[in-house]
Parts: C-alpha cells; structure tokens; sequence
C-alpha cells in the first residue's frame, strides 16, 4: 500500500514539474567548438535525461562484459553441485533400500561430483554402503575418518558404537556411548547405553549422574526417572548396606519415597535402620509398604526386626502386619508361619486354610503339610497336601525376561535391562488345584488320604525335601510302602525342585 501511495506522488511530483516547465519556459543557449545552439529548457532538460540513461546503459554493458566468463563457470559449478546432491540423495535413499549396487554407484558419482569427500554426507553414504555389502573394515575407517570433523563426530560415535555391538566389544561399545553422552547428554542412545553400562559394572553413582543428565535433557518422562532412580538407589544400599549402614539408609529411604511400591526399597530401608538400632522408624516404613502392597519379604523382615524377640512376640508383630491388610492372603500366610513357630497350631491351621481359600499356591500347601507334622506327624494328611502342592498354581517370584530369581535384582541378567524384575507367577502349572471352601469340622470329617501319593523319588516332596518351620523333621516317608496312584496328574519333570524353589518361607 505505501509503495503504490510513493509511486503516486512521484508520478504527481513530475507531472506538477513538467506542467511549470511548460508554463514557465525559458532559453537555454550553448556554445561549444565554434557552434552556437540555442533550445528551449524543457528540451535541454529532456535531453539530459536521455544521455543520463545512455550513459548508465553502457556501464551495464561493460560490467557485464567482464562479469560473463565468472557467471558462466559459476553456472557450470552449480549445476555440476546440484548433479552430485541429486546423486548423493538417491545414494542415500538406495543405501536405506538395501540396494548395495546402486548405492556404491550413485557414492562414487556423487564423490567425483562434489570432490574428494568434502562433503559429509559423502562420507555417511560411503560408511552406510560398506555396512550393507558388509565390509565392515572400511566402514570403521569411515566412521573414525568422520569422527575427526567437529561436524559429523557425533554421527561416527553412533556407527562405531554399533560397529563395536556388532563385533560384540562391549569394551569399545562403552566407550563411544559415554564419548557421545559426554559432548550431548541428549542423546537417548548413548545416554542409555551408558546407563546400562554403569549399572553392569555396579557403578550406582554413574549411573544415577547419567539417569540425571537424561532428567535434565528430558530425554526421560517424570514418572519413569523416578522410577527409575528408585531402582538405583536400592541397588546402591543393597550393596554397601553391611559396609555403610548410613549411607544404605539415606539411599533406600530416598528410594522408598520415590517409588512406595517397590518392596526390596523398603525392606533394605527397614534393615538399614535396623541395624543401626532404630526399629520404630523401620517398621514404620515396613508397615507403609505393606499397606500399599503386601510382601513375604516385609513380612520377614518385619517379623524378624529384633533378633532376641520370642516366637509371641513374632506371633504378635505377625498379627499387627494382619491388621493393617485384613483378608489378604499374604497377610494369612505371615500370621501362619508365625502361630507354627509358636506352636500355636490351631491358629496356623486356620490362618493356612484361609489362605489356600484366597489364593492357593504350591508354598500355601506345603505349610499345611509342615503343620501336621509338626503337630504329630500325621502322614496321611502330610502326603495329601503335598500331593496338592505338586498340582498347585506356582508360588509368585522375581521374574524378568523369562529367568526367575530367588532375589530381586536391579538389571535383568539377560538383557541388561533395567527396572527388570517385577514380582509374579512365572509359569502357571496345568490342573491347578481350587481354592478350599471347607470348614474345620470338613476337614475333621475328611479321610486322610484323598490322593495316593506319587511313588517316584525324583518327584515326591517328602517330608526331608522341604524345610519345616519350628519343629523337627521325622523320619522320611518310604515311597516303596505305598501303592501306586491309579488317578491324578502326573507333576512335570522337576517338580519336586520347583516345590523346593516357589515356597516362600518367611523366618
């Protein structure tokens, strides 16, 4: 809009110019060499015009006569670049195909057309072809030519790095990951295998600087670093909890706070405590955990928190952890193995029946089993839960990538993965026993022996395969004086290691 308004009023400036021109002429008179000229001003100043433009007409014209050999060469170089660009990006998408032939190809034009390598993608184009035809040599000496450029070293830290992963040198493979976390902690990939690599080698500290770093860069979401964080910072008071209890505390407190329901945080924080004296403030952590999620290890080291304390005394701290989860089977199981150990069998009975009825589990049967023993050895009932247990749901484990483990551990040992392990059924066996919905006077009525027991010694949990809980064990039962069963399901091979392996004994 204003450029239209200035080219008005210049239009409007010379029109009112002219106009006083014409209405004020004049005489312009010149003599040059003898000739005597005489012209209106109108005229003289038209002319002037003229030769003004002449003039500035033939300036252009030697400019640029000496300027057309520079724009020819200027040309042919553009359009030269362009060519090896094109060749260069239809290098680059055939190296994504896959097409090893005709990536070579199109890097070779595109090499002689932008000359010598100068350009970085050439390099990138080079270092990817001799991936895909698998001369990984020259796509190492690629990628460390690359890496010697400020510009491209970031792109050849990540081609060695998965050259290293390829060759399987986790040594070499660190180093580039953490040489790249070091120049941009962005970077999810090296940022990540470095995480992965602190946490094998045991290295709490780096890992939880790393994990900050990622934290910093938003590379991981709030939720997932503290989670994450939690998981280090148990990891580093399990490991100097003997050494340095206080430093144990303040890491697996932290870690408690951060993540409530992981169990291995609040029962080294409990222990930590523990250990240097102060048993209120560990239980009271063991109880919150347990009330945002009961666990056989709260409940072990809840139970067990003064070693001098008496079998009621475990039996009433048992009974405290019932109170805060009533009608929750671990709460159940707890209570049982405490009223076992203080011979109060009525009461272990009970609470282990009420916990077969919520969830039964192989470890569930086999302290019904350790019940009748230690009560007077009735081997009638013995077998009959033991051949229970042997058809029972597996007892829940630290499982992570398939591997279960007798302890939670921090990175799976599989995949190196961290946050791994989570707490669940491994593998649920076929012909799962149901729940019991019987009373006592039932199971008073009931015959002793419902299901003849298995035979063979390799399956049979007897009475010296599985640990008993406050009474000694008897005599083992002879396999040979009994007859074989006629009905039931056969356990899988290695039942009778499993048996010993899912049951979760607390004390």
């Amino acid at each position: 809009m204003l450029r239209v308004l200035a080219f008005f009023l210049i239009v409007l400036a010379a029109g009112l110019g002219f106009a006083w021109l014409a209405d004020n002429p004049g005489m312009v008179s010149l003599t040059w060499q003898g000739q005597h000229v005489e012209t209106s001003f109108l005229v003289f100043v038209i002319a002037e015009a003229l030769l003004i433009f002449a003039a500035l007409i033939l300036a252009w014209l030697i400019v640029a006569f000496f300027r057309t050999p520079g724009a020819l060469g200027g040309y042919f170089r553009r359009r030269k670049r362009d060519r090896g660009y094109d060749a260069l990006s239809r290098g680059i998408l055939a190296a994504g195909a896959g097409d090893a032939v005709a990536a070579r190809r199109l890097a070779k034009r595109s090499e002689k057309l932008l000359g010598n390598r100068r350009e970085p993608l050439v390099r990138f184009l080079d270092a990817q072809t001799a991936m895909i035809e698998g001369d990984h040599q020259r796509a190492h000496a690629a990628f460390e030519s690359m890496e010697r450029d400020p510009q491209t070293r970031l792109l050849a830290l990540r081609g060695l790095y998965l050259e290293a992963e390829r060759a399987g040198n986790e040594t070499a493979a660190r180093h580039y990951a953490e040489e790249a976390a070091r120049i941009a902690p962005q970077l999810p990939w090296a940022g990540g295998a470095v995480l992965e690599a602190k946490s094998l080698e045991k290295d709490w500290d780096g890992a939880l600087q790393i994990l900050e770093a990622q934290r910093e860069s938003r590379l991981v979401g709030r939720d997932d670093s503290k989670r994450l964080r939690a998981v280090l910072l148990t990891a580093k008071a399990k490991a100097v909890a003997d050494a340095d209890p206080t430093t144990a505390k303040n890491a697996a407190i932290e870690a408690h706070k951060l993540a409530p329901d992981l169990a291995p945080a609040a029962v080294t924080a409990a222990r930590a405590l523990f250990r240097l004296g102060d048993i209120r403030r560990g239980a009271k952590i063991l109880e919150s955990a347990w009330t945002t999620e009961p666990h056989p290890e709260i409940a072990e080291a809840y139970v067990n928190a003064r070693l001098g304390d008496s079998t009621s005394e475990r039996l009433k701290r048992a009974k405290t952890l019932q109170s805060l989860r009533p009608n929750h089977v671990e709460s159940s199981i707890c209570v049982a193995h405490a009223a076992l150990d203080a011979h109060d069998f009525a009461l272990a009975r009970e609470e282990a029946l009420a916990a077969s009825r919520m969830g039964p589990r192989e470890s569930v049967f086999l302290l019904l089993a350790d019940i009748e023993e230690a009560e007077g050895g009735n081997e009638g009932k013995m077998r009959e839960w033991l051949s229970r247990a042997l058809r029972a749901p597996r007892d829940p484990a630290w499982t992570a990538d398939g591997m279960v483990s007798e302890e939670w551990q921090p990175i799976s040992p599989v995949t190196g993965r961290l946050d791994a392990f989570r707490w669940k059924v491994p593998v649920q066996r076929l012909g799962a026993a149901e729940p019991l919905n019987i009373s006592h006077e039932e199971e008073a009525a009931r015959p002793l022996v419902e299901h003849a027991p298995v035979t063979s010694a390799s399956t049979q949990p007897s009475a010296e395969n599985h640990p008993t809980s406050g009474a000694a064990s008897p005599s083992p039962v002879d396999a040979d004086d009994e007859t074989p069963p006629s009905t039931g399901t056969t356990p899988p091979p290695g039942g009778q290691e499993h048996g010993e392996g899912g049951r979760m004994r607390l004390f």
